[in-house]
């Protein structure tokens, strides 16, 4: 089930699904997007799979979408967008705990992955990042109905607007994450809470993701479409090119609000 980029194995009931780019920093495209979804949706029928954790190898959970493959006199169009959406519903829709295990940094649509699982955990070294104003854009992967139901419409737009960095144990304290381990101990105990949900009731698991995904994410499917019209729309503007253009030449963007 693995690709060059993207691990998929299954241990016993559990399946673990890891970006492999670490030397891009795990910089995700539709393809490996596309994989993770496929690999969710097929574990919704195989009885032995009971939880899924999804990670990053090497030192980031994954930087987002990949700007250093993109041309900044043209738009990344439709298709990354189409491509983390469809993997954002599938975690949702997957009647299995999902776990997000965030060793380091979560940016853009990798911030939005990370936070769509039910439960994300983090080392105390890893970080939060709605990078996507830095570049011109909106936040898109469901960010804009995940993270004002987590932690409310004010620390979101602080989050989306001011693209700050917001290490772990601020994350925990805001509610936007689970639980913070330290870093020496971060593999130890995030293999103690999966093994917890690998043998627990996944009947009730599933049916506690159905509800919490009428009451407090009733809005994502709304949002995503939203998200997806917004980003396309920022694809054509001139600060979405000098954004990127900023980005691949290591310097601040300036940026004239058209």
């Amino acid at each position: 089930m693995s690709t060059p980029t993207v691990s998929i194995e299954q241990t016993g009931a559990v399946l673990r699904i890891a970006w492999n780019r670490p030397e891009a920093l795990n910089a995700l495209t539709s393809e490996m997007l596309a994989a993770a979804s496929v690999a969710i949706e097929e574990s919704a029928g195989r009885r032995a799979i009971r939880v899924i954790v999804l990670s990053g190898e090497g030192r980031a959970f994954s930087s987002g979408a990949d700007l250093a493959k993109v041309n900044p006199d043209q738009a990344l169009g439709a298709e990354t967008i189409d491509a983390a959406n469809r993997l954002i519903r599938s975690i949702r829709a997957v009647p299995l705990p999902v776990v997000a295990a965030v060793g380091g940094p979560a940016a853009g649509v990798g911030c939005s992955i990370a936070l769509a699982a039910d439960i994300a955990v983090a080392a105390e070294s890893a970080y939060f990042l709605l990078a996507f104003a830095s570049v011109g854009l909106m936040p898109d992967g469901g960010a804009t109905a995940l993270v004002p139901a987590a932690i409310g419409r004010a620390r979101a737009s602080r989050m989306a607007m001011l693209a700050e960095r917001i290490h772990a144990n601020t994350a925990v304290d805001w509610g936007l994450i689970a639980k913070v381990f330290p870093d020496d101990r971060f593999e130890e105990e995030l293999g103690k809470l999966v093994a917890r949900l690998a043998s627990g009731p996944t009947a009730a698991y599933a049916q506690i993701k159905r509800s919490f995904d009428e009451t407090a994410l009733g809005g994502l499917d709304s949002a995503l479409a939203a998200e997806r019209a917004g980003q396309l729309a920022l694809f054509a503007t001139r600060d979405f090119a000098e954004g990127t253009a900023a980005f691949h030449e290591k310097r601040a963007p300036r940026f004239v609000g058209e």
